[in-house]
């Protein structure tokens, strides 16, 4: 499992190649399309929101802040997993993998969902649980803040030069935009 987890991040392909390994790099394609079937059929399977993201995403779109995904997860896939979890209509965009010629951590990719969004990295922020997504951040122009609740552990996204580091999304609503937030019921 540690391996699966510091394969994650990077998309895909990039993902099932660090599982192969150089010497089976060759197999790349065949892997990624058994993936994909298995993906397309089990991808809802006890998806569950993180606690405090449901809460926080009310709370900035009640204030008016302009919140969307950015991950390189396909792109249909996220939309779906966000149709699914019910929080598109908190949503001002999801941006993934095949929407656009880029991944994370490209600067393109940061430049063009600011764009779209109407953005100015001035104002913006990154919720994430990645290097890849610090990497995103700074390179466009914005600050970082994570959560340990993904595959990266605290020391590792402080290494990665996180602006903040938090254990669940309740500690970002509270330490980066002022807001207690109580669990939904």
């Amino acid at each position: 499992m540690e391996q699966v987890h510091r394969a994650v991040g990077g998309g895909l392909e990039v993902a099932i190649g660090r599982l192969l390994g150089e010497k089976n790099a060759a197999l790349l394609p065949k892997a990624a399309a058994i993936y994909r079937a298995y993906w397309d059929k089990h991808m809802l399977y006890g998806v569950a929101l993180l606690p405090g993201a449901r809460e926080l995403l009310e709370a900035l779109k009640a204030r008016g802040v302009r919140c969307a995904v950015f991950t390189n997860k396909h792109g249909p896939s996220a939309r779906m997993l966000m149709d699914h979890l019910g929080v598109t209509a908190l949503l001002d965009a999801v941006f993934g993998a095949v929407d656009t010629p880029w991944l994370k951590p490209e600067a393109a990719f940061s430049e063009h969902a600011l764009k779209t969004l109407g953005a100015d990295a001035a104002t913006t922020c990154l919720i994430g649980d990645s290097p890849y997504d610090i990497q995103a951040a700074h390179n466009g122009g914005f600050p970082c803040h994570c959560v340990t609740t993904g595959t990266h552990s605290a020391q590792e996204l402080t290494d990665a030069s996180a602006d903040s580091v938090h254990p669940d999304m309740f500690s970002v609503a509270r330490q980066i935009f002022a807001l207690d937030l109580a669990p939904c019921e």
